[in-house]
């Protein structure tokens, strides 16, 4: 298990971490995203209060992160039932 130390910059900050290398490039591709999330509240709507503008980058991911699972629980749902259905008439054939 090969890890690497990188630095994540958030906000005006830099954070330092020990990853995995397979996991390096989605770790920075979510730095990236909370930056951007914070630049779109700053930009939107004039704040320049770094904590205030992590909490709201924060409370989009997490409605984010709520409807993704949503969708994950009804897809698992829809094919749980298709399962069902098509085991009744493999059943049935049988």
């Amino acid at each position: 298990m090969d890890t690497l130390s990188i630095k994540i910059k958030i906000g005006d900050r830099e954070y330092p971490m020990k990853v995995k290398v397979e996991d390096e490039a989605k770790i920075r591709h979510a730095g990236k995203l909370i930056n951007d999330k914070i630049k779109r509240y700053r930009e939107e709507f004039g704040l320049d209060d770094k904590q205030d503008l992590l909490a709201m980058a924060a409370f989009d991911c997490m409605v984010e992160s709520m409807e993704q699972d949503k969708v994950n629980s009804d897809d698992s749902e829809l094919i749980k039932e298709n399962l069902h259905k098509i085991n009744q008439r493999l059943t049935n054939l049988l």
